[in-house]
């Protein structure tokens, strides 16, 4: 009973750590790795917290895929002064990671065409809710399409870093998992 337990806590604090980890991650990708597009509507923002964003959901699934993409976006708008967004991407982003996990988790085949399935519909969430988001918050639905190429730009690129990878990542994460924990 005790040695299970342990286990159990072990397990327990590797997922908060890991969650935690892919929180702050992409928190800096999105808040230190950006270029604001001169366009119309929001202008669109290009970054790359979405690079941590898909290796955390196609890594380590669907869970924490969406913490680290609706807590680590959504804190970048609150401390960036785009609070009012805050609750639009939390829900966005949140289930842009968890989609892409679940595909990731779920879709049997090979795995660069699954990841590259799991980052298109990524994409999809993304365009679509944020759209919708900026004719909410602008009241028109012309102006935001001019956030439309930032939001395609920033993830094509981070699938483009991250798929190639994600199987190297995976193994790696895999060798920790089998290790002992500390006693």
């Amino acid at each position: 009973m005790n040695q299970t337990f342990a286990k159990t806590q072990t397990t327990k604090t590797q997922t908060l750590v890991i969650n935690a980890l892919f929180i702050a991650l992409t928190l800096a990708a999105t808040m230190f790795i950006n270029l604001r597009l001169p366009l119309m509507g929001n202008g669109g923002l290009i970054h790359l917290g979405n690079v941590p964003l898909f290796i955390a959901a196609l890594v380590y699934g669907r869970k924490t895929g969406a913490i680290a993409g609706a807590f680590g976006m959504g804190l970048f708008d609150v401390l960036s002064g785009w609070a009012l967004w805050a609750p639009f991407t939390f829900v966005i982003v949140g289930a842009m990671g968890f989609t892409a996990g679940l595909i990731s988790e779920k879709v049997p085949g090979n795995r660069v065409v699954v990841n590259t399935l799991a980052v298109a519909v990524a994409l999809l969430i993304k365009i679509v809710g944020y759209y919708f988001t900026e004719v909410i918050l602008y009241g028109n639905w012309i102006q935001p399409f001019g956030s439309v190429p930032g939001n395609v730009m920033q993830v094509v690129i981070a699938g483009i870093i991250v798929i190639p990878l994600v199987g190297r990542f995976k193994r790696i994460a895999g060798q920790f998992d089998k290790r002992q924990p500390l006693n």
